[in-house]
């Protein structure tokens, strides 16, 4: 824990105080989404202070030209990057003629931020006394609609507290804005058109190299104790800028509130010459509605999300809020309603890492939208990786490989590969593991086999081709060995071996082969057109054969374990807790080169094996190799304490596992890898509903029905989830003394309860003591 100041609270994210050191965190902790559009929550006035600026458009990115030092063939030529888009939130606010400046103020009193998760709202309110030394208070509410999905709401309200002021409002859209992360520094927007009419402003951009065409838009009116003005504003213009400017007398104690109406229309979505036409109608339904019926409308959303995602702790408010908070932050990335989008690893809150999709989707966020949503958006997210199928041929023909092989991307916007590190691009390459195994996960959960003979199998065929040839053989070793890769664990590079890779590869051609013949089998017709379409033969099939009953696996017979790669017990073993804590982390702290010869693993590598394939090894065998490695592990990447926390549950270590929970779900809100001010954790956040739902909840699929394996930390009172499990809803809740089950809809459910069958009736409370 890096900090502490976010106060706890089961619904809400609350900031008490201001301090400007804790700016950038908390514009990450309070961001605000609606799956299509999001922003960091910067301050709606002037902020001359360090502040990171961020609005963030779903679908839209620039290629920036890869910047490396040694240029080496393969190379993706460019890295996509998540684009901060036009600014619509400002409002330059003035009081008798003086800027409301948070760094200028004379005194900040009652300083504080709520983000309301529970009705999808942010709202700041202050009481300051300006560099002219008049007293004012001021409340900002904003959210970004799901009703509507274009449009964002801001209602700044400014009351001065002790004498009669003038106030002048300038609401503006600003296009002039650049990214925090660049290659080299290019402009990536060009602004088009600049248009005021009376209360209502657009600004016409295009991104540069893509040609996404945004409009921006701003609708804004005036109100006095919230009753509306009827006084038009002052248009001004730039080539850059459209700005409205009001200006009001208001006694001391009244109110003056500017609604603020703005969001963006994008070509994705509307044909390029009619975005500002959309705009207006955006902005007329928004009207129409008005400021109250639409934060009703969100709240009512809101309402509807949690009513199926919502898991409730009892007895531990930190833990509470933990969850919530990103259960709430995954739902305000993706809601499944767009097919062309995917869950980016910093979703709205930031422009580290670039790209869209990485295979944490794959491994981590299916599981959480197939059970909280329906099985049609987890279908969607594998479609994604469908329609990117020629792209991973393509990728893979760039680095050599022929015959459809296919290497899905590490990053990616569109399919092609956009990630610019030769040690991730070229060698991290279990993520074809991570996109078969979603197929796998996917069939095994719904029971819906028809997505493999429609798409799936031609996935799974490109993959086994890819791996087949990736492998080589080894005369010394007498078997297949796959050489110079990077495993999960990336503060290895260009090992040999990696246990985790080596395990999926076989894993991919045996999956490719049972479907193979499935297909064959039962869905001749598909079978013939995709043997066709991908010019396979039985006798290709063979050697993809030959290469999974030969892999290599480096094992070590002194440790009795899998080793994470051929070369790890040449390293010096010295554990994590011998480790000086001023030392860590120690990517930030540590060259890289250090990090490379340590034995200090960044996350789940071998164990991100375990947990895949669970049901492949024995629990003696799960110990052995979580007591191996656990502690050479730093956790320093966001995906680790999840899967850790999972597998200590199953070790019956709860102390631990709670420990990890509590890690890997205030991770942003307290800091850890000490770097929330460039954006959250998104992708890992699916891991931290794993943790309570396959770690405390123990929830599995065996036998082709849901088994569960309840535990409890002691730390709590009790704990609910419920889950979407092929269209029957079920609610598990958990306390020290007994275990419950409830079934919604009018059919039974047979589960396994501690590997004994129970039948479940809707609408009656199974219980076990």
């Amino acid at each position: 824990m890096n900090q502490d100041y976010i106060k706890a609270d089961p619904w809400s994210i609350i900031e008490e105080g201001f301090d400007a050191d804790q700016v950038k965190s908390s514009e990450s902790l309070f961001s605000i989404g609606n799956g299509a559009m999001g922003q960091r929550a910067n301050f709606e006035e002037q902020y001359s202070g360090p502040t990171f600026q961020g609005s963030y458009i779903a679908g839209v990115y620039y290629p920036d030209k890869t910047r490396v030092g040694w240029w080496k063939n393969g190379y993706p030529e460019y890295f996509a990057k998540v684009l901060n888009a036009p600014n619509w939130i400002g409002i330059n606010v003035l009081v008798n003629g003086e800027a409301v400046d948070l760094n200028k103020c004379k005194s900040i009193t009652e300083f504080r931020r709520e983000l309301n998760m529970k009705e999808g709202w942010y709202r700041r309110s202050f009481v300051a006394i300006l560099s002219n030394s008049i007293k004012i208070q001021v409340v900002s509410t904003r959210f970004l609609s799901l009703h509507i999905d274009e449009l964002g709401v801001i209602k700044y309200d400014v009351t001065p507290l002790d004498q009669n002021v003038t106030v002048g409002f300038d609401p503006y859209l600003d296009s002039g804005i650049t990214n925090e992360d660049t290659n080299w520094e290019d402009k990536f927007w060009e602004t088009i058109d600049v248009k005021s009419d009376g209360n209502q402003s657009f600004i016409t951009t295009r991104t540069l190299k893509t040609n996404f065409y945004v409009c921006t838009y701003m609708h804004t009116s005036l109100f006095l104790d919230d009753e509306k003005l009827s006084v038009a504003p002052v248009g001004e213009r730039s080539a850059t800028i459209a700005s409205q400017g009001y200006e009001a007398q208001v006694n001391q104690n009244q109110t003056i509130s500017l609604l603020k109406y703005g969001g963006y229309t994008v070509s994705t979505n509307h044909d390029k010459y009619e975005l500002i036409t959309a705009a207006r109608n955006t902005i007329k339904e928004a009207v129409s509605l008005g400021y109250q019926v639409l934060l009703q409308k969100q709240k009512e959303a809101w309402a509807h999300i949690w009513e199926m995602a919502d898991i409730t702790i009892d007895g531990d408010v930190k833990a509470q809020q933990g969850i919530r908070f990103n259960i709430f932050q995954l739902n305000q990335t993706y809601l499944g309603t767009d097919a062309r989008l995917n869950i980016g690893p910093k979703g709205f809150t930031g422009e580290k890492y670039g790209g869209s999709t990485y295979w944490d989707t794959e491994a981590y966020c299916i599981p959480f939208y197939m059970s909280t949503k329906d099985q049609q958006v987890a279908r969607t997210l594998l479609e994604y990786r469908y329609n990117h199928l020629e792209k991973a041929i393509e990728n893979a023909e760039k680095l050599g490989f022929k015959n459809g092989a296919a290497l899905y991307p590490m990053v990616t916007m569109n399919g092609e590969e956009c990630h610019n590190e030769w040690e991730i691009t070229f060698e991290e390459i279990h993520r074809n593991g991570a996109i078969a195994f979603a197929i796998f996960n996917y069939h095994r959960y719904t029971g819906d086999y028809s997505y493999v003979p429609e798409k799936g199998l031609e996935v799974l065929i490109g993959i086994a081709r890819f791996w087949h040839q990736r492998a080589n053989f080894s005369t010394s070793k007498n078997q297949y060995v796959i050489l110079g890769v990077t495993g999960p664990n990336e503060y290895e590079n260009n090992v040999n071996n990696n246990w985790y890779t080596n395990y999926l590869a076989k894993w991919c051609i045996d999956y490719a082969v049972e479907n193979l013949k499935i297909i064959e089998a039962d869905y001749h017709d598909d079978f013939e057109r995709i043997m066709s379409k991908t010019d396979l033969d039985w006798s290709e099939v063979e050697l993809w054969q030959e290469v999974a009953n030969n892999m290599y696996f480096p094992y070590s017979k002194e440790h009795d374990v899998y080793l994470q790669q051929d070369g790890f017990l040449d390293k010096e073993l010295i554990t994590v807790v011998d480790l000086d804590k001023s030392q860590r982390p120690i990517n930030q702290k540590w060259s890289w080169d250090r990090i490379l010869r340590s034995p200090y693993i960044k996350q789940a590598d071998t164990l991100q094996g375990f947990y895949f394939f669970e049901d492949h090894f024995t629990k003696e065998e799960l110990k052995r190799h979580f007591d191996f490695y656990e502690p050479f592990t730093v956790h320093e990447s966001s995906l680790s304490p999840c899967v850790h926390s999972i597998q200590a549950a199953v070790l019956g270590k709860m102390d631990q596992a709670y420990a990890f929970y509590l890690r890997t779900s205030r991770l942003d809100l307290d800091d850890y890898n000490k770097e929330v001010e460039e954006g959250l954790h998104i992708t890992s956040m699916a891991g931290t509903w794993m943790s309570i739902v396959e770690g405390f909840g123990g929830m599995r699929i065996k036998n082709d029905m849901l088994s569960f394996e309840p535990r409890i930390p002691e730390e709590w009172e009790g704990y609910s989830f419920k889950i979407n499990f092929r269209n029957k809803i079920i609610k598990v809740s958990v306390t020290q003394n007994d275990i419950n089950f409830e079934l919604e809809g009018d059919q039974v459910l047979t589960i396994l309860l501690n590997g004994e069958k129970h039948t479940i009736s809707p609408q009656t409370l199974l219980s076990q003591d």
